[in-house]
């Protein structure tokens, strides 16, 4: 059995912590006794915020630094943001697919590589690809792909982190009520039930952090194994 995540005064950053699900996953970290820095393109007076824009190498080197300038380590990387797109390929445009891909995969993938020189020996990083990547949609094929992406560079970065001893988990969470396809950069979202409550699944995915787990598929969420 994997030993126990101890939480109190680690150093926790959640990347697009400002969102739906960010928000909440920072609250959850907190309340466990983590030092979180919240980043995302928002801006806010909040001294524990970081307004910077990921998809930029340049933007993720310059919060790492920061946040390891002020409290000397990094322990827990959680990468929350994404963006969603609606509609068949034959009317997607560049544009929007560009955006797909350098927001959910690209970054991701900078904010992990950045991640791997700050952290350390027993830390955690978490990326949140998504049900979508377990099986895509028609009309969602390009949203798809981008987090099928994110899972695939999640299983091999696993193996490789495994061997400074820091944790990867990806988390595949179904349809959450957080808000993100109202905001959808193109298209409109089809009628989809009610999702889980992004209360929930915050506090899932912080308690895999917890009893050492390093996978969430979508089927980790049901109701028996989300915590009340």
């Amino acid at each position: 059995m994997p030993e126990p995540f101890d939480f109190a005064q680690k150093i926790a950053l959640v990347a697009g912590g400002t969102g739906g699900l960010g928000t909440l996953l920072a609250s959850d970290l907190r309340s466990r006794g983590c030092n979180v820095t919240t980043v995302s393109r928002s801006l806010s007076s909040d001294t524990t915020h970081i307004s910077a824009d990921l998809r930029s190498p340049e933007a993720i080197s310059a919060v790492m630094n920061t946040i390891v300038e002020r409290h000397g380590a990094l322990d827990i990387v959680i990468n929350a943001m994404g963006v969603v797109a609606f509609g068949p390929l034959d009317t997607t445009s560049i544009d929007t697919i560009e955006e797909l891909f350098l927001t959910n995969t690209f970054a991701h993938i900078f904010l992990m590589k950045e991640a791997l020189k700050c952290t350390r020996q027993g830390s955690v990083l978490v990326g949140i690809s998504g049900v979508i990547a377990e099986q895509n949609l028609p009309g969602m094929s390009v949203y798809g792909s981008s987090k099928a992406a994110v899972r695939s560079f999640n299983e091999a970065l696993t193996r490789e982190a495994r061997r400074s001893g820091v944790r990867v988990i990806d988390a595949r969470p179904p349809h959450t009520e957080t808000g993100l396809s109202s905001r959808a950069i193109a298209g409109d979202p089809p009628k989809m039930p009610v999702g889980l409550d992004p209360m929930k699944v915050a506090q899932r995915i912080v308690q895999a952090i917890a009893d050492g787990e390093t996978d969430l598929p979508s089927t980790s969420f049901s109701d028996g194994l989300i915590a009340n």
